[in-house]
Order: C-alpha cells, then structure tokens, then sequence
C-alpha cells in the first residue's frame, strides 16, 4: 500500500511537471513562429515606420504599414473600459467577500461566472443590437460604432476576472486583521477600507492587471462594435480599429507570404509584447509583499 501511495504521489508529480515544461514550450514555439512570419515585413518597412506609421493602407501600391491608428485604438479602448470596470469590479468585490450575506455571495459568485463564460460574440451581437443604436441616439453621433460602444461592451466582459481574482485576495486576507481593527475602534467601513482591502492590494493590482489582458486580447466583440477604422483616433466618441480586430478581419483575405501577411503576424508581436508587459506587472503584483 505504501508502495502504490508513493508511486501514485511521483506519477502525479511528473505530470505536473511535464504540463508546465509543455506549457513553456509551447509559448516559446508560438513566439518564435511569430517572429519567423512578422520580422519579414521589416525588409518592406523598417521598425520606426510601421511603429509609428500613421497610415494602414496594406493593399495599397506600395502598401503603407503603420500601425500606429491601432495601436492607439486599443489603448483608448481598453481605456475607456478600464475607466468603467476596474471601480465597478473592485467595488463589486469588496461587496461580495465583506458586505453581502453567505447567500446572496453564493448567488453573486454565480453569476459572475456565468457572466465568464458568455463567448464574446456573444457580447458583440448584443452590443450591436441595443448599445450601437443608444449610443447613436442618446450622445446624438452620425453612428454608434464608436470606441466608447467598444469600452462599455470590453468592461463587462473585463468584470468577471477582475471580480472574481480580487475577491479571491480580499478572502485571502486573515481574519484577525478585521478583527483586531475593530477591537482598536475602528467601524466596519474603516476596517473594510484602511486594513482589508490595503492588506489584499497586491492581489487587487493583480486582478486589474489580468483583466486589462483580456480587453486588450479581445477580438470579435470590440471588432463588431467599434466601426473599424484605421484613423487615429481624437476622442472615444468616433470609430477606430484596434489591433486584434484588424488581424481577425484581415488574416483570411491576404495573400500568404506578402507584405500584408507578415505585417499582420508583426501585428501579433506587438500584441505579444502588450500581454507580456501586463502579464509580467501581474505577477510582480502578486508576489509583492507589504512589510
């Protein structure tokens, strides 16, 4: 019995372990696959250009390759979302794991799941049929794809993460914090403020940080509600194009190995790089300690 116990506990071990290198190894074959494919543009446009290029014309004779009117489209996508969903998703934490009752944090929990799990197109199609037509009535513009349609639909699909990472931390925060915040006098809003949600800061951070990689990622919600044009954009009240939407839209009309094609997997490097840098500000958030 002693035997098998032991051999089970090295077989689960060495699974784990193969899953993480496997998990590695296959990042590090995405990545070099999308060098080998996007570093070829460079000999059409050099770095600086297609950087910083104001014009994406890629059919165009000779195509013109800046990516800088998506770039700037996602940014002020995501943060337009981040401006909707990071007070709402904390707030909506803090309520669930310190002021809502046992059942209504079960009903809460669930629902935020459900939430997760609704595929984005999902949310694209909605945005188009009710959010597009409001935002063109109410704020009184020529049309409702706009930048501010794509942050609102982008920060509801963002909540979910950032709900459940924060509220995973703020639970994670020992009991006696609260309870030793109290017995100095403190009230129930100052413990909840000053101590609990300051003591769960670096998992907060953490949450904010993992939910702005999904809005930035996203693909067919923000590519149905947006408009998709590549014009730098002067305000979240016109349309604009970010970069997933425009590998998504483009990738199956171009033809394989042109400029088009290589600049659209460049494309992916950059998107690569954005993930990265959030990922890497994530993971410094969570093994961040507080003395």
């Amino acid at each position: 019995m002693l035997t098998f116990k032991v051999l089970k506990e090295f077989l689960v071990e060495k699974v784990i372990y193969l899953s993480g290198v496997i998990s590695v190894i296959l990042v590090v074959l995405i990545f070099v696959f999308l060098i080998k494919e996007g570093f070829s543009v460079f000999e059409a446009v050099n770095l600086k250009d297609f950087l910083l290029g104001r014009r994406w014309y890629p059919i165009s004779d000779p195509p013109q390759l800046g990516i800088l009117p998506l770039i700037l489209g996602s940014l002020c996508v995501t943060f337009g979302a981040s401006l909707i969903c990071v007070p709402l998703g904390v707030a909506s934490a803090v309520y669930i794991a310190e002021v809502a009752s046992p059942r209504i944090r079960e009903i809460l929990k669930s629902g935020v799941e459900i939430l997760a799990a609704i595929p984005s197109v999902v949310f694209g199609f909605i945005g188009m049929t009710t959010l597009v037509p409001w935002a063109k009535n109410a704020l009184d513009l020529p049309t409702g794809l706009t930048g501010f349609s794509g942050s609102i639909m982008l920060a509801f699909m963002a909540m979910p993460t950032i709900v459940s990472v924060a509220e995973d931390a703020l639970t994670a925060v020992p009991y006696k914090y609260k309870e030793a915040a109290l017995a100095l006098g403190a009230t129930r809003w100052q413990a909840i403020h000053r101590v609990i949600v300051r003591a769960a800061s670096s998992g907060i951070v953490a949450a904010v940080m993992l939910g702005m990689g999904r809005v930035i990622g996203e693909t067919m919600a923000v590519m149905m509600v947006t408009g998709n044009a590549a014009r730098i954009p002067q305000s979240l009240l016109q349309p604009m194009r970010t970069l997933t939407a425009t590998i998504a839209a483009e990738m199956g009309e171009t033809v394989q190995g042109s400029d088009h094609y290589h600049a659209l997997f460049a494309i992916g490097i950059v998107l690569f790089a954005i993930t990265f840098v959030i990922n890497l500000i994530a993971d410094f958030a969570i093994h961040r300690r507080f003395k």
